[in-house]
Parts: C-alpha cells; sequence; structure tokens
C-alpha cells in the first residue's frame, strides 16, 4: 500500500522542478507556466471529490486497479503534447486520475487496530511522501538525462507496473451495500456539516496545503535564477531535503494514538511558520533554503498526520467519503496556493511568497491554540 501511494501521487509533482524548463519550451510567462501546477491539483480536487467516494461501494483493489490504469494513460499522453492549452487540459486529467492513494489510505486505516491506526496512517503516509520527494528528484535527473517528456514516459510504465502488483498484493473486501453514486457523492459533503472536528481539521488542511505550494511552486524559478542557476538535476535534488517530513509522519501518527492531538496540531502550525522565516532569511544561501525546506516540510507533516488520525476516528463506516471530503478542501487550498504563489513571484520575487507563506502559517497557529482537542474516543457509528 505504501508502495501504490508512493507511486501514484508521483504524478501530482513531477511538473514542480520542471516549470523553468516548460517556461522556456512553450514561451510562457512565469505566472502562466504555473498554470499547470495549479490545474494539476484542481484536477485531482475533482478526483476527490468524484472518484475517491466510490472507495466506500466498490471493492477497493478494483477502484485502485482502475485508476492506476487511467492514471498511466493520462500522464502517458503527457509525452507527446505540443500545444500548452492541451497541457493545461490534460493536467486537469492528471490529477483527477492520480487519486489512487486517497483511496490506499482509508483501505489501510480500516484494517488497521484501533489502538494502531495512527502508526499504520503514519506508515502509509511514509510510501506517500516519498512519492512527494522522490517525484521532485526523480522528475529533475530524468529531465536532464532526456528530457522532460522522457519523464512521462517512465512515470507511464511505473504506474501500469504498479497497477498489476497491486491487484496481487491487495486483499479481497466483502461485496457491499449499493449506494446512488449521487446520494454517495452529496454524502460525503453532508459528513462536513455534521462533524465539527472534519470542518476544523478541513479548514486547516486546506491551508497546510496552500502554504506547500507557496514554497515549492515557485522554487524551481528561484533555483533556476541567480545566484543560483542550477540545472533541472539539481533543483529536483532539492525534494530529498523533505525527508524530514517521514519522519514527522510516523512520530505524529504514534502521539495522535496517545490522543495528543491538540498539541501535535500547535506544534506542526508553529514549525511550518517559522520555516517561511527561515526561508526568506536565507533565499540567497543554499543552507537556508535547505533547512527552511526540511522545517517547512516536517511541520506540515505533523499536522496533516493529526488531522488524519482525528478524522477518521469519526465514521469508521465513511472514511472514503470523510477522507474525500477533507482532501478536496486540501487540494482546493493547494491549488489557489499555487496561483497566488505564481502571482506573488512574478510582482514581488522570493521574499513576497514567503510573506505569503508566513501569512498560512499564522493563520493555522492561532486557531489551533483556541480549539478545544477532540474528545478522546469519539468514534460514531451513526
Amino acid at each position: 500500500m505504501a508502495l501504490g501511494a508512493c507511486i501514484i501521487v508521483m504524478n501530482l509533482y513531477y511538473v514542480q522542478p520542471l516549470l523553468h524548463q516548460l517556461r522556456g519550451d512553450f514561451h510562457v510567462s512565469t505566472a502562466t507556466a504555473t498554470a499547470l501546477m495549479t490545474c494539476t491539483q484542481i484536477g485531482y480536487a475533482l478526483g476527490l471529490a468524484f472518484v475517491v467516494p466510490l472507495g466506500d461501494i466498490i471493492p477497493r483493489r478494483k477502484l485502485v486497479v482502475g485508476i492506476f490504469l487511467l492514471a498511466a494513460l493520462m500522464i502517458g499522453v503527457g509525452s507527446f503534447i505540443t500545444s500548452f492549452t492541451f497541457f493545461v487540459m490534460l493536467s486537469v486529467l492528471i490529477g483527477l486520475t492520480s487519486v489512487g492513494g486517497q483511496v490506499i489510505i482509508p483501505f489501510a486505516a480500516d484494517l488497521a487496530p484501533e489502538e494502531q491506526r495512527g502508526r499504520v496512517i503514519g506508515k502509509v503516509m511514509t510510501g506517500l511522501l516519498m512519492g512527494v520527494l522522490l517525484s521532485r528528484t526523480f522528475a529533475g535527473l530524468i529531465a536532464q538525462a532526456w528530457g522532460w517528456r522522457a519523464v512521462y514516459v517512465c512515470a507511464a510504465v511505473l504506474l501500469v507496473g504498479m497497477a498489476g502488483v497491486m491487484h496481487f498484493a491487495l486483499p479481497q473486501e466483502p461485496t457491499r451495500s449499493h449506494v446512488r453514486y449521487r446520494t454517495l457523492v452529496m454524502s460525503s459533503w453532508l459528513l462536513i456539516t455534521k462533524h465539527r472536528q472534519l470542518q476544523k481539521r478541513a479548514y486547516l488542511g486546506s491551508l497546510l496545503f496552500a502554504a506547500n505550494s507557496t514554497l515549492w511552486t515557485p522554487l524551481s524559478f528561484h533555483l533556476a535564477g541567480a545566484p543560483f542557476k542550477y540545472s533541472n538535476a539539481v533543483i529536483g535534488l532539492f525534494g530529498l531535503f523533505g525527508v524530514a517530513g517521514i519522519l514527522a509522519a510516523n512520530a505524529a501518527g504514534a502521539q495522535a494514538d496517545k490522543q495528543r492531538t491538540k498539541v501535535m496540531t500547535v506544534i506542526g502550525a508553529a514549525i511550518l511558520m517559522v520555516s517561511f522565516v527561515i526561508l526568506g532569511i536565507g533565499q540567497h544561501m543554499l543552507m537556508g533554503l535547505a533547512i527552511g525546506i526540511i522545517v517547512m516540510d516536517a511541520g506540515m507533516q505533523t499536522v496533516q498526520i493529526t488531522n488524519q488520525s482525528v478524522i477518521y476516528s469519526l465514521m469508521p463506516e465513511a472514511r472514503s467519503r470523510i477522507n474525500s471530503a477533507y482532501m478536496v478542501c486540501c487540494f482546493s487550498g493547494a491549488s489557489i496556493g499555487s496561483y497566488l504563489a505564481g502571482v506573488v513571484y512574478s510582482s514581488y520575487g522570493w521574499t513576497g511568497d514567503c510573506w505569503l507563506g508566513g501569512i498560512f502559517g499564522a493563520a493555522i497557529v492561532i486557531p489551533a491554540l483556541v480549539w478545544r482537542a477532540p474528545a478522546t474516543t469519539s468514534v460514531s457509528t451513526s
């Protein structure tokens, strides 16, 4: 499950270290180039809203394999695109078909014992985080050697191979009760109105992902320009600095099992906000950027794993729909963050983006301090 989540989530982030090259190849502006990332995240949000809820009625092994094959088709087509307009449209479809990891995570939560759910989520999220990190490095190295189109060819091959692995590796599930698709999708949004904790965590998640996009979307432009002037390969290697997020994910999962959700949320949000101060001060230094990325990713994953541990305890029989509603909010925030980051970077440079990220961080930490922690064993089965 961790490996599957790793490979399919990579689709969302291949483009980030390549944006400066795509800007030149397609002869578009910086702000226009960032539309590729924005549209990928919009497509992912649509997939979360309309595909992920199917995990509550369709056997998830069958659903996951189908999603992987469709994702392989979409990203394979990307290697042939010559029109920027069509590439933007395809980016929506790539995002839409890359939601397999968000079907896998609640599946893993269902299989886990109650007292170990946080740690199990943390382990599967470790795979997903490895995908986020490796996608940027993988894309940078492949593009440096064979061009950016080869990145999409290799990605398609990986997805087809993983579809076969998942077909044999994932466990069978019993037949589920039939629910009309429209009712299923609508019920995801009704869950937000029903659960106060889901509302809070969705708010935090949307700002969390907006802050993450504020760092990663303009980073390739910043590193490709003076004083760095790095190649695709070197820019891609910056993704490895986020390895701290993997350690934070596992630590946060263990603390969530001990019902320390409020303190971990506050700590993670504070770390996130501080990271943008570091990124601003060290914007012209390799070490400053590296430390800022490490700190930011650790803060983000601390809050994210805590959020997921809380929401998965709300309605065990509807985890796919709860995950769908939550992650739609997250990636809606991510797409807004990518758009704003591109606009702000075009006008105010890296310093402006650090201010933007700091504002997102403050908007997380302040309510996290005020809100009360959820009840220790509030599991609803209604």
